[in-house]
């Protein structure tokens, strides 16, 4: 099989070298200005093209890595987009954080010219796709995983099967709500316990012996402890977007969203404030009080 990938941003771009180097695909990529670099795809051999409509003419599997629900309709169905490219039978993965009722458009858009249609959204970080370690939710028919599955065997550790397509962004959704939900409390946490003067290595510790242990209290110790941020490169305004689409989806769903409006109004007084390109972690430092 021929692969495309579209985002060869910070996630994109791992998936895309392990494609290559660890799965032995052909792969072709949109030439885009939001790429990181794409030396060593080149030179493995990868073919950078001007659209996504090219890039979907050369594949069998297209590799969606973009930011939401408007980028994947635009690289869907907008002019030169994938769907007047796409080729009988070929199959479009979406690895990006998408509504869901977006999602189940799209799929049947893709129906409708021929392909088939997975949602395979990520719950791991930049270090992980470099590493070809990512683990996938992924939504879709059947066959159409199956057809899929060595390509994403390339750059994950664990695919889950989990539903019908739009289930593994539903999931992703959960997942991030519950993620973020929960390092947004602990940071409001530990602004107050830094505010008061508190050693934050005792504030960790305690946490850890305690009700606070959990993967969010492991992501977010490093800031906490020793102000490193990198350890989750992850925006706030990104979390942001993921806690709009949550709320947004829980509406739809005519489901209980009161929580989920308060992290929201959190994190969006936080991008409001300038800190949007701010990496999660340093929600500790936002949360504090002015000196």
């Amino acid at each position: 099989m021929k692969v495309g990938i579209i985002g060869v941003g910070l996630m994109g771009q791992g998936i895309a070298r392990n494609v290559m180097r660890r799965g032995g695909f052909a792969l072709s990529f949109l030439d885009h200005p939001g790429n990181q670099p794409t030396d060593e795809l080149l030179s493995l051999g990868a073919q950078a093209l001007t659209s996504s409509a090219a890039v979907a003419a050369a594949s069998d599997v297209v590799i969606l890595c973009v930011t939401g629900s408007p980028q994947v309709e635009a690289v869907l169905t907008g002019p030169g987009g994938v769907i007047e490219g796409l080729r009988a039978g070929a199959v479009v993965v979406d690895c990006s954080t998408a509504l869901p009722a977006s999602t189940l458009r799209m799929a049947e858009a893709v129906r409708a010219a021929g392909g088939d249609f997975v949602d395979a959204p990520m719950t791991r970080t930049a270090s992980f796709a470099h590493e070809g370690r990512l683990n996938l939710l992924v939504g879709g028919a059947a066959p159409a995983v199956a057809r899929v599955a060595p390509v994403l065997a390339a750059f994950t550790e664990e695919v889950k099967h989990v539903g019908a397509v739009a289930s593994g962004h539903r999931l992703k959704l959960l997942h991030n709500y519950v993620s973020v939900g929960f390092m947004s409390l602990l940071a409001e946490a530990a602004a107050q316990s830094a505010d008061a003067g508190i050693d934050p290595a005792f504030l960790v510790d305690v946490l850890a012996g305690g009700g606070g242990a959990s993967v969010a209290l492991d992501r977010l110790s490093p800031y906490i402890v020793e102000g490193n941020a990198g350890v989750l490169p992850f925006a706030i305004s990104n979390a942001l977007k993921d806690f709009d689409y949550y709320r947004t989806m829980s509406q739809d769903a005519g489901a209980q969203h009161t929580i989920a409006d308060g992290v929201y109004q959190a994190l969006e007084a936080a991008v409001e404030a300038g800190e949007g390109d701010r990496y999660l972690p340093e929600l500790v430092r936002v949360f504090r009080k002015a000196p």
